[in-house]
């Protein structure tokens, strides 16, 4: 049998510097006093939902301008106009791009029905604007996490097609044997699927730390697939995700992303 070739993972210290945080300035176009705007680009800029659940919303009459109830798709509107959407009015807000190395006891959903810590409540104090995790790591997971209020690069990110490289630090239980890392690699089956590690290995001389990459979003994949096969995941850090790495970062550390790195998300150029 053709073994997989194995990744190597470069983990970063939670004692590494962290770069001084600074504002970027993003080229977020200003429309004219009466340059008009597609309502359903509106709604996404204010960091509602993408253009896509825009439309949604627009058709069930959800969305009123300057008081009138609109249901017309590819209606426009002006920068005087006034767009309301569950009794508030919404206003266009410039983009903003965050990268997290996520600590662990924080959640990633929004409407955490036990109030536990945020990861929103990290950057609250410095970012003004309304913004959100870009898909979800579990309250006991850590490293990089995307937190953007861009809601068509969001729908892009977390929909299943997306199919890009996610890499994981893992430590288990127990030393794990090189016939059980082939058997993720080859994949199991879980309970809402088969799954399989792209590829996998064990992290320096540790047989107890192993490197996953994976494609698949599925909920908790990395702590179900080797569940699997009988151990269980002590402490999981993502250190890879859409282009993004957590270096220079500490843990619960973040800081806003480049605009070179801001067009790579957008491009698409990254594994």
């Amino acid at each position: 049998m053709e073994r997989r070739k194995r990744v190597r993972i470069s983990r970063v210290g939670d004692d590494a510097v962290a770069p001084k945080h600074r504002e970027e300035r993003f080229n977020t176009p200003k429309l004219g006093k009466n340059e008009p705007l597609r309502l359903n680009k509106f709604i996404s800029q204010s960091g509602v939902c993408s253009r896509r659940d825009a439309d949604e919303l627009i058709a069930q009459g959800e969305i009123k301008v300057n008081g009138v109830v609109v249901t017309e798709m590819g209606a426009k509107v002006l920068p005087t106009d006034t767009i309301e959407y569950n009794g508030k009015i919404l206003k266009g807000e410039r983009k903003v791009y965050i990268v997290m190395n996520k600590p662990k006891g924080f959640v990633t959903s929004l409407d955490d029905p036990h109030n536990d810590k945020n990861v929103i409540d990290i950057i609250k104090e410095k970012v003004k604007e309304r913004v959100f995790p870009v898909g979800r790591l579990d309250k006991y997971t850590t490293g990089v996490l995307l937190i953007t209020n861009d809601g068509d690069l969001t729908k892009v990110l977390t929909h299943p097609s997306f199919e890009k490289k996610k890499i994981y630090h893992v430590i288990l239980d127990r030393p794990a044997e090189d016939e059980d890392l082939q058997k993720l690699a080859d994949g199991v089956e879980l309970d809402d699927g088969p799954a399989n590690a792209d590829e996998i290995s064990f992290v320096g001389s540790s047989r107890k730390e192993v490197g996953i990459e994976i494609h698949s979003g599925r909920n908790r994949i990395v702590r179900r697939m080797f569940e699997a096969i009988g151990y269980e995941v002590k402490n999981l850090d993502r250190v890879y995700f859409a282009g993004l790495t957590k270096l220079g970062l500490k843990r619960g550390w973040w800081r806003k992303l480049t605009n070179a790195e801001v067009n790579m998300l957008k491009s698409g150029r990254y594994e």
